[in-house]
C-alpha cells in the first residue's frame, strides 16, 4: 500500500470515528436534557428516564437541534425560557463530550 493510500484510509477512519462520536455526544446530551427537563416538570425515576428517551427520539425528526428544542420548549411551557433551554443545550453538550472522553 502506498503512503497516499495509508493517509487516505487514516483520514476516512478518523472521519467515521468523529461522526460516530458526534452522534453519541448528541444522544448523550439529549438524554441529559431530558432528565433536566423531567426534573423541572416534577418527574423522577422511571418516569424521568422515559421522558429522557422521548427527548432522544425527538432528535430523529430532522437534522439539527431545532426538533429537540421544540419538544423541550413545548413540554416545559413557562418552566424555562428559550434562552434557558438553549443555554442548557450548550452546557450539556460540553458535559456529554466530557463524559464520553472519560469513558474512552
Amino acid at each position: 500500500m502506498s503512503t497516499f493510500e495509508d493517509r487516505e484510509n487514516a483520514f476516512e477512519n478518523k472521519f467515521a470515528h468523529d461522526a460516530q462520536m458526534q452522534f453519541k455526544a448528541e444522544a448523550r446530551r439529549n438524554k441529559l436534557l431530558g432528565l433536566w427537563a423531567a426534573e423541572l416538570m416534577g418527574k423522577s425515576g422511571d418516569e424521568a428516564e422515559a421522558y429522557a428517551k422521548e427527548v432522544v427520539k425527538s432528535d430523529f425528526e430532522e437534522a439539527g437541534d431545532e426538533d429537540v428544542f421544540r419538544k423541550l420548549a413545548g413540554d416545559l411551557g413557562n418552566k424555562a425560557s428559550e434562552d434557558d433551554i438553549r443555554a442548557k443545550m450548550t452546557e450539556l453538550m460540553s458535559e456529554a463530550k466530557s463524559q464520553l472522553l472519560d469513558e474512552v
